[in-house]
């Protein structure tokens, strides 16, 4: 069974604690290294990878936010091997980092005014061994138990969809995407894109065929800030989303409560 701690150090602290993975919170050096060489590793084999996005000698994806970030790691406990990552920049971060990663894609005047209430998460990555509905759940749950400690009403992000997707013509998941939120789950804020993704011809894909992190994120009630920003290192058109913490789907975080307690 899972439990939630705190305290473990400065460096590292335990979010979730269970049978067979822990959720950490950490800072530390080495944990970093790990974790950019794991996005390396995952991202590296995502089709449209660009190895101009990361440190090519070195076998990492870093770039200048990572120092001002916590970085929230799934380790597992069998092997003590980090097999999951998200980055977390919250407003003190943002500050010393001069902004938010996500400006570089997006014009976010209108959101300035939950600016101090607001946490932004990317880089969200798993280890294809261990990439499981319930590896991902407990991600999500530790993003929660983090704004939870932190007081952290807001999570924003970018959620991306590949251009080229499950067989489908380009662009065509992109579109089906960006129909479903235009008709639920529009944000009250709109944000503009500083790259807007090239007209889409090809018909909407199945919503069925979704990635599994879009599904999750809007399964959650996030909100799309507006239409996508084109991130040409990795093809893929990079949603702007937001989950407020007082309109999260109950029900939904039952289920990631549930899944965190059984690993």
């Amino acid at each position: 069974m899972a439990t939630l701690v705190t305290g473990r150090s400065p460096a590292a602290e335990t979010l979730i604690d269970g049978a067979e993975y822990e959720v950490v919170l950490t800072t530390r050096t080495d944990d970093i290294d790990t974790v950019q060489r794991l996005r390396y590793e995952v991202f590296g084999s995502e089709p449209g990878f660009e190895a101009s996005m990361a440190d090519v000698v070195d076998g990492r994806d870093a770039d200048r936010f990572d120092e001002f970030c916590d970085h929230l790691v799934i380790r597992h406990k069998p092997s003590d091997a980090i097999v999951g990552c998200y980055r977390i920049l919250p407003p003190p971060g943002a500050i010393a980092a001069g902004g938010l990663y996500l400006a570089t894609e997006f014009e976010l005047g209108a959101l300035d005014h939950i600016r101090p209430e607001t946490l932004e998460m990317g880089r969200a990555c798993v280890r294809a061994d261990h990439r499981t509905g319930g590896v991902l759940c407990l991600m999500w749950a530790g993003l929660l138990a983090y704004s939870d400690l932190r007081g952290i009403r807001y999570a924003m992000g970018a959620v991306s969809v590949p251009m080229q997707y499950d067989g489908y013509g380009r662009g065509a998941t992109v579109r089906a995407v960006r129909e479903l939120v235009d008709a639920k789950h529009r944000a009250q804020w709109i944000v503009t894109p500083r790259n807007a993704v090239e007209e889409i011809t090809a018909e909407p894909a199945s919503r069925r065929t979704f990635p599994p992190l879009v599904t999750g994120y809007l399964r959650m009630n996030a909100e799309i800030l507006g239409a996508p920003s084109f991130d040409p290192v990795f093809d893929v058109a990079d949603f702007p989303m937001i989950i407020d913490r007082t309109r999260f789907n109950v029900r939904y975080l039952e289920r990631l409560q549930q899944a965190a307690g059984s690993l």
